[in-house]
């Protein structure tokens, strides 16, 4: 990780030759007179992103001078945010771009930004006046706050895990292979776009038309019958893309075109074996010349697990804990297959597991996904989290208008959180609604991250939520899906980390903490998306006006327990894969589809097809590499906040302050560990081989697993 980019995830008094090109965002009184993408002055066209990386090239380079006059730590820490500001104002803005805006000219030129800025982070991260300097403050840390203390540390670590301290050879060996990963991450993503693979199904009604949409007509001869017009027969060209999969596999009675399907999905594109190997090579190559055995090791070591040796004993205590259950969820499941279809001996493919386990949902709580959508307009969803919010923080979202070009589509809503004695906390943009060529799934983009720039002034936080729900023709908002509900209340959880910190620096600013605690919040507002209490505040029929039922929302909460051990047992499966993949290297290549295979057979209950590939389109062992375990672990913390917290009352302001103030405030300026135990006391988090571990006994008894002891 670069230690002048944000990690993803004390007052002092400027110095005022320092603050000559600060350029604050976008507040209430002043976002009409902005005209740039975002309120920022630079974007008023595509063009502005040259001249917004050479106002940043030029101020970071002020700064870097200045830090070679080598001023006391605490200026050193504040100059090194400030130039991580500078840069990632870029960087982030240029991201959000490239996967949201759709004029192409807009598009291509953040790319170029995105290019320019990621050599000008080589020269940073390469620089040894900004490494000395973090040194001499860390070196002076009893004279600095406990947060630039922190920094200090941080920092350090971030250049030294950059190659920073190396000989000459080995850093740009080091350099080397860091542009080599983004190249490969690359083309890992471009691949999964390029080939998702498409399957021929005939005849055309094997689909089901609610599913007509997912595919393109295609037609083949009637043999002996000849190519006519008329003796042609109709099919459906389905691609496998991850959302036409699963749609499929929910929905098509034909077990031979689920099968079809279900294995061409997962083994494309096949151009990703290939990448994944060199990605595991790079990353191992890496991690070595730093000094750690393995790349798990180089990405857990600064995090609350600390080493390979604790993530591997808690994800063998989760697999134990939950084997039982999923072995009684496969069992029930084979055996409603067998009774539904008739035929006593057949196997459970796994093609089959989505069809069954829905149709036995449906059938045993009787109720159907339309019905749930009903009660669920996403403008009343955004309704729904304004009056949560404010029931927790006492502090209210505001809809409040884009100023000309500071919008990038007509759907984009611009809310502001406002608290009655606090003032304006932050800014947040919804881009919910899908549309050709926009970034396909849900994500929280920062734009800007909260500092303190004087004892009077603080930079807002700007961030910007975005999904893909799909509006029905003829009507004006998306009807969502209970899962899509889930969704938009575990991303809003990611945006209220970043909009409620109150950091001193950027760097620790919102969700930029230790990667396993940074999906703790975004997990535990899940939680309100399933309680009748907060349900019953907004979720009203579309037509009738009518509260969502409780007795439908017991049912909705029985079916989502119905096979939780199965879903919980391929998160474990997942992060153990991960580890393995990222873990210590043999001397030779390993062939990861028989690695994958090996594990899938071990810790799965289900039954597991040789040859598929279906880690080639897994886009987390990018982002998530030898961190995925970081999933399992927010799980657990957010099973223990919700029944400490929230499960008496979960709109109780007692609680929301409690949370507001004792975590989400903290960003990632504290330690994770204290944020947790200072919430909810013990039994939390507990040590294990030199690292912590999440205590499980809540998450156990939420889903009725019985717990193993270490």
């Amino acid at each position: 990780m670069s230690p002048l980019l944000r990690r993803t995830t004390t007052a002092f008094s400027p110095i005022s030759h320092l603050r000559l090109l600060y350029t604050s965002p976008a507040t209430a009184s002043d976002s009409v007179n902005q005209t740039g993408l975002y309120g920022l002055h630079h974007l008023k066209s595509a063009k502005g992103f040259q001249r917004f990386v050479d106002d940043a090239i030029e101020r970071a380079g002020e700064l870097v001078n200045y830090l070679g006059t080598m001023p006391s730590g605490d200026e050193i820490i504040r100059t090194m945010d400030e130039i991580s500001d500078t840069v990632c104002s870029v960087v982030d803005s240029a991201e959000l771009c490239r996967s949201t805006h759709p004029d192409r000219e807009f598009i291509d030129e953040a790319s170029k930004a995105a290019v320019r800025m990621s050599e000008y982070l080589h020269f940073l991260n390469t620089n040894h006046i900004l490494y000395k300097a973090v040194i001499k403050a860390e070196q002076e840390g009893d004279k600095l706050s406990a947060e630039a203390k922190r920094a200090a540390s941080y920092l350090r670590l971030d250049f030294e895990k950059g190659g920073i301290h190396l000989s000459d050879d080995k850093s740009n060996r080091v350099n080397k292979l860091n542009v080599d990963i983004a190249g490969l991450c690359q083309a890992y993503n471009e691949n999964i776009a390029i080939d998702p693979g498409y399957v021929d199904v005939y005849p055309a009604t094997s689909i089901p038309s609610r599913l007509h949409h997912l595919g393109e007509p295609v037609y083949r001869p009637v043999p002996g019958i000849g190519t006519r017009e008329g003796n042609r027969q109709k099919g459906y060209r389905i691609r496998t893309n991850p959302d036409s999969l699963s749609s499929i596999m929910q929905w098509v009675p034909d077990a031979e075109v689920r099968k079809l399907i279900y294995v061409k999905g997962n083994s494309v594109p096949r151009a990703n074996l290939d990448v994944l190997d060199k990605l595991i090579a790079s990353r191992h190559e890496l991690a070595q010349l730093i000094g750690f055995k393995s790349y798990a090791e180089f990405a857990i070591l600064p995090n609350m697990a600390a080493g390979v040796e604790v993530v591997e004993s808690f994800l063998l205590e989760m697999s134990e804990v939950v084997r039982p259950n999923a072995d009684e969820e496969f069992e029930k499941i084979r055996n409603f297959k067998r009774k539904h279809t008739g035929q006593g001996l057949v196997d459970l493919e796994p093609w089959d597991e989505t069809y069954f386990t829905r149709i036995m949902k449906s059938s045993i709580y009787n109720f159907q996904s339309s019905v749930v959508a009903s009660y669920f307009p996403l403008t009343q969803c955004i309704e729904g989290l304004k009056i949560l919010i404010e029931s927790l923080y006492r502090t209210t979202f505001h809809r409040i208008p884009c100023a000309p070009g500071e919008s990038w589509h007509p759907d984009v809503m611009k809310l502001m959180l406002h608290h009655s004695e606090e003032g304006d906390l932050g800014f947040l943009y919804l881009d919910l609604y899908s549309r050709k060529g926009k970034y396909t799934g849900c994500a929280h983009f920062a734009i800007k991250g909260g500092r303190r720039i004087s004892e009077a002034e603080y930079q807002l936080p700007i961030v910007a939520l975005v999904c893909n729900f799909s509006k029905m023709h003829g009507l004006s908002t998306a009807r969502l899906n209970h899962w899509e509900v889930e969704t938009l209340f575990h991303e809003f959880g990611h945006a209220l980390h970043s909009l409620l910190s109150r950091t001193d620096y950027q760097h620790f600013s919102g969700t930029r903490v230790a990667l396993d605690l940074a999906e703790t919040p975004s997990n535990l507002f899940e939680y309100f998306a399933w309680d009748y209490r907060v349900l019953k505040t907004f979720a009203k029929h579309c037509s009738s006006g009518e509260t969502i039922p409780q007795k439908l929302v017991e049912s909705m909460q029985d079916a989502k327990k119905m096979f939780a051990a199965t879903e919980l047992q391929r998160q474990v499966f997942y992060a153990i894969m991960d580890q393995r993949l990222f873990g210590e290297q043999c001397s030779q290549p390993r062939d990861t589809i028989s690695m994958v295979s090996d594990l899938r057979r071990q810790f799965t209950s289900g039954k597991h097809i040789e040859g598929i590939s279906w880690h080639i389109r897994f886009p987390h062992l990018l982002n998530y590499g030898g961190g995925y375990y970081s999933y399992l672990y927010a799980k657990c913390f957010s099973a223990t906040i919700w029944k400490k917290l929230f499960q008496e009352d979960p709109l109780s302001p007692d609680a929301g302050t409690a949370l507001r103030t004792k975590f989400l405030q903290h960003g990632g300026a504290k330690d994770p560990v204290d944020i947790l135990h200072d919430m909810v006391g013990d039994g939390i988090v507990k040590r294990c081989n030199g690292g912590m571990v999440p205590d499980v006994t809540a998450l156990c008894e939420e889903l009725e697993l019985r717990p193993v002891k270490l």
